[in-house]
């Protein structure tokens, strides 16, 4: 039986790790960069640090986008607090702090912006990682009267831990492939959204998500073709970096 489609409060183009490439990702510098490139939405990557903060990182590893080494979540808020986020990218954000999620949040709540929160665990962290994140979002989003933020993850226990501590907070299942039982583990999740690598999405499995109540989002949406592609089966949300090529609706 086919599910009515979820309501859906957030703009179609979301900006990837805050202005994709344009600016150190992760960092309120991205997510400002892309703001005036006139996005309302953004995306980002949350893991832990060793003593509990929720920070901004996509790489287990510190050494692509930071001058720190090592694993990130291994390292204490003090010590992430130190490195420099924007030098690897260029001169201009030399000296560029990571992010908390609790900066983002502020920024986004203050200018009235959706975040898109991947939950990015550290290995064998997931479970611990999405329940922080589910408390840290709810925390922080209790006096908005907005949109709240999405929760999203390629790892279901992480998801599992969002939705222990936040379960009034949507969900989103992350595929890289299409795996099997994937559709069912997203309803398992009481997911709203599928998020997938934007080459999987055909009439199919765009049928097979909208047919069971749940949006369908593609990343990392690049190329002019893709966006048309996409938009003819009726995509729902768009994920890029070229913040500086798509003009948002």
């Amino acid at each position: 039986m086919t599910a009515p489609l979820r309501p859906w409060p957030y703009p179609r183009w979301i900006a990837h790790r805050g202005a994709g490439k344009l600016a150190p990702e992760n960092t309120l510098a991205a997510f400002r960069l892309g703001a005036q490139h006139g996005y309302r939405m953004f995306e980002c990557d949350a893991k832990l640090s060793s003593d509990g903060a929720v920070f901004l990182l996509h790489d287990h590893t510190l050494e692509r986008t930071t001058s720190g080494q090592g694993l990130g979540g291994a390292q204490t808020w003090a010590a992430l607090s130190q490195l420099d986020a924007g030098g690897w990218h260029s001169r201009t954000y030399a000296g560029e702090p990571l992010a908390t999620l609790e900066a983002v949040a502020r920024y986004c709540l203050a200018n009235r912006f959706h975040l898109n929160i991947e939950i990015k665990p550290s290995p064998g962290l997931a479970q611990l990682t999405g329940a922080a994140v589910g408390r840290e979002a709810t925390r922080l989003w209790a006096a908005s009267s907005g949109a709240p933020p999405l929760l999203t993850s390629f790892e279901t226990d992480a998801l599992l831990g969002a939705r222990a501590t936040a379960p009034q907070l949507p969900r989103g299942l992350l595929l890289e492939t299409l795996w099997d039982g994937w559709l069912e583990t997203a309803r398992t999740l009481d997911c709203v959204a599928v998020i997938c690598e934007q080459a999987l999405w055909d009439k199919g499995v765009m049928d097979a998500a909208h047919g069971a109540g749940m949006r369908a989002l593609a990343y990392t949406v690049n190329q002019p073709a893709a966006v048309e592609r996409l938009l003819a089966l009726g995509i729902d949300g768009l994920i890029t970096d070229r913040v500086d090529l798509f003009a948002p609706d």
